[in-house]
């Protein structure tokens, strides 16, 4: 029996969830034929608690690092990495985020795995001189990068730092559709959940509640339509540490009872198909994932421009904003608060359907394992 090719997966924390229909990392183990591929999932921080999950992985590593132990050279944490993977002699790694795939850069020298994988989930990254002048000295044949959309990619390529054509590609992010359907309620058990009027036409955000989010521009631009609309209300899904200045302008612009902060909601996915309209005002997106989970409840969109979702928001038949742009967020929100009933389910479906046509969970899974399979056939194992 030909022995199994063995995979690592390295996150900087520990992140499963109890539903992976949209964890990039665990969709990854599901495109990995167990018959061929040994996998292992590791953490360098944190340790699920409690009744919390873990991965679909074979094994799971925690090597519960400390923040101050992350930082600098990194010397004890560096040291553990490398004896743990010498010891295991993988086949391949596959980083997520930047630490883990500085780490690795610096550690591969030494180690030698045959292909290690780095994911690039947002911009910025290598923004800093120090950083791209140290990546491009440490990428050997032995690496490829993964944007997770196509504007990720690109600015990887133009940091010019060892990123190249051949050697890195963009693998968009999708959502497993079946599994996230069977886990939205219904339209009015959600609302009755969220504690949620039933009869009312109802905009949605999910998200963290801070800057890069742009929700204060959201409520600021429904200010200026409430009037026009009053059987309107928004709600937003989310905790952070915006949460009170929110909640002030909220109360500055006399929305009480139409602007809803819903707070941190348990597998959030759950609530999408109560709302009608499904806004994302980020200023800065890697992918937004939170889009997919909007039209996987069949919702019309209206989302900021950015580079990584622009495409999909053109191809939902969606509306597109400028980041920040209050104004141009009024007029969306006007345009489909504006719309029949009818008229915004048509648009929903469309969304729906662009999701299906564009971001199957099978051509992601099938994507990477191409990406592996090519990659290792390069290389003598």
């Amino acid at each position: 029996m030909a022995r199994r090719i063995k995979v690592l997966q390295l996150h900087p924390d520990y992140n499963i969830k109890a539903h992976d229909f949209a964890d990039l990392g665990e969709q990854i183990f599901r495109a990995l034929p167990p018959a061929r591929f040994e996998t292992v999932n590791a953490f360098l921080r944190g340790r699920p608690t409690g009744d919390q999950p873990e991965s679909r992985a074979e094994r799971s590593i925690y090597f519960e690092f400390s923040d101050a132990q992350l930082k600098g050279m990194r010397i004890r944490a560096m040291w553990q990495l490398f004896r743990y993977c010498r010891s295991q002699r993988f086949d391949v790694v596959i980083c997520n985020r930047f630490k883990p795939v500085n780490m690795m850069l610096m550690l591969n020298r030494w180690l030698k795995i045959p292909l290690c994988i780095g994911i690039a989930h947002g911009f910025g990254e290598y923004d800093r001189a120090y950083r791209r002048q140290q990546t491009a000295r440490l990428v050997s044949p032995a690496w490829r990068f993964v944007g997770v959309s196509p504007a990720v990619r690109q600015y990887l390529l133009d940091c010019r730092c060892g990123f190249t054509e051949r050697n890195t590609v963009a693998i968009t992010n999708a959502i497993d559709i079946v599994q996230a359907e069977g886990l939205q309620l219904s339209r009015d058990e959600a609302r009755s959940q969220l504690g949620l009027e039933p009869h009312v036409r109802l905009v949605g955000a999910l998200g963290r509640l801070v800057p890069v989010k742009g929700h204060i521009h959201l409520i600021r631009a429904f200010a200026q339509i409430a009037g026009a609309h009053p059987d309107a209300q928004l709600a937003i899904i989310g905790a952070g540490r915006e949460h009170d200045r929110l909640l002030r302008e909220v109360e500055l612009l006399g929305l009480q009872g139409r602007v809803h902060l819903l707070g941190f909601r348990e597998n959030a996915l759950r609530y999408v198909r109560a709302f009608d309209i499904w806004a994302m005002p980020s200023l800065a997106e890697g992918l937004g994932l939170a889009l997919l989970e909007g039209m996987s409840g069949r919702l019309p969109v209206i989302a900021s421009d950015v580079p990584a979702m622009l495409p999909l928001i053109q191809g939902a038949g969606g509306i597109a904003v400028a980041p920040a742009d209050v104004e141009g967020l009024s007029r969306a929100l006007d345009e489909y608060l504006s719309l029949s009933d009818e008229q915004l389910q048509m648009k929903g479906e469309q969304s729906y359907r662009y999701l299906t046509e564009r971001h199957d969970i099978e051509v992601f899974r099938q994507q990477y394992l191409e990406l592996i399979d090519s990659a290792l056939s390069e290389v003598t194992l």
